[in-house]
């Protein structure tokens, strides 16, 4: 089943097209994330701009309330995250998305080197960004990291944003921020405790939005190795085919009225999904996608880079099912 999933569309579509029934088309050769959900959309303007969620510790196959839910909800942009757990116990609120205000977080992943990670983070951010952490994991923390250093950069993540939110290059500039600050608390470890046999490398595939523009990264603090998987899609149309529960993707034109994120490809179309390239982040702003590679130690522009795959299978964070076609990066996508 699909961990990470983002619907932007022109128009709204229900939860249960997006989500209950399209992930149910997923790979079933991935393992089962069970350890429970978190669905957050954004309803009708007139309810106020901050986005609804809705958590449980059920696996999302099991929860007749997210069925009711989703059959009679629509929104045009939507978070979805199933999760397995890897940092905090079974809780809701360990569940993603997590939310501050107009803004949802989610995050497929790790932080390399967490235990020794955690209080060189939670000493870096203002008391309210601390005091705000609900749960356990590390992926909140690092959205608490996010919105520290987005007020930092100028902007209040409590504030009502204009007609374009928080704005394209804004949200990818404390984005950038935010995985470097992180490599630089793992950087650390080493001298600051004193111990050489800790595990440092990051998966941090983040999404983030403001209700208007999505922000997603596929990103590993390795040079050798891949990250967990991620994959794009984008149409004028998300119809049902033949078979009840099973979607694809039609394009009639070189609009995009549709943009999908994926941790792996959602429909049995392959050819319909693009691999977000190694290192680099995605912007879909007004259903457009652009890519932009992450350019650090880790980054090499070298196309033909090998990377292995190894570390993020071991985590159950690669897709596999076959490759979808891959773009380069600096490039828009429709």
């Amino acid at each position: 089943m699909c961990r990470l999933l983002v619907y932007k569309g022109r128009n709204e579509i229900l939860l249960s097209k997006e989500y209950v029934d399209a992930t149910a088309t997923g790979d079933n050769r991935r393992p089962v994330n069970g350890d429970g959900f978190g669905v957050g959309f954004y309803p009708d303007s007139k309810l106020g701009p901050e986005p609804c969620i809705f958590t449980s510790t059920l696996p999302a196959w099991n929860c007749e309330n997210l069925e009711r839910l989703a059959s009679k909800t629509c929104s045009n942009l939507i978070f979805a995250h199933v999760r397995a757990t890897t940092e905090g116990t079974l809780a809701e609120n360990n569940c993603h998305p997590f939310q501050h205000h107009t803004l949802m977080w989610m995050h497929n992943g790790n932080i390399g080197g967490w235990r020794y990670v955690k209080r060189a983070l939670a000493d870096s951010l203002g008391d309210r960004w601390y005091l705000s952490v609900k749960g356990g994991t590390d992926s909140e923390w690092a959205f608490a990291l996010f919105l520290d250093l987005m007020e930092k950069e100028g902007a209040d993540p409590s504030s009502y944003p204009g007609p374009e939110g928080f704005g394209q290059a804004f949200l990818r500039q404390v984005m950038m921020k935010t995985i470097a600050k992180i490599n630089e608390f793992v950087r650390q470890i080493p001298k600051k405790h004193n111990v050489t046999d800790v595990e440092t490398r990051s998966l941090l595939n983040f999404a983030v939005t403001d209700g208007h523009t999505v922000i997603c990264t596929r990103y590993v603090s390795s040079k050798t190795d891949e990250p967990a998987s991620l994959y794009f899609s984008s149409g004028t149309k998300w119809r049902e085919g033949k078979t009840k529960g099973h979607f694809k993707m039609e394009r009639h034109d070189k609009g995009a009225e549709i943009v999908l994120v994926a941790s792996e490809p959602i429909t049995f179309e392959r050819h319909n999904w693009v691999t977000v390239p190694t290192n680099s982040i995605l912007t879909i702003h007004r259903q457009t996608v652009l890519l932009h590679p992450i350019q650090d130690e880790f980054y090499d522009d070298d196309p033909n880079h090998g990377r292995s795959s190894c570390y993020a299978e071991s985590k159950g964070l690669v897709s596999t099912a076959p490759a979808p076609v891959a773009v380069p990066q600096n490039t828009n996508a429709r």
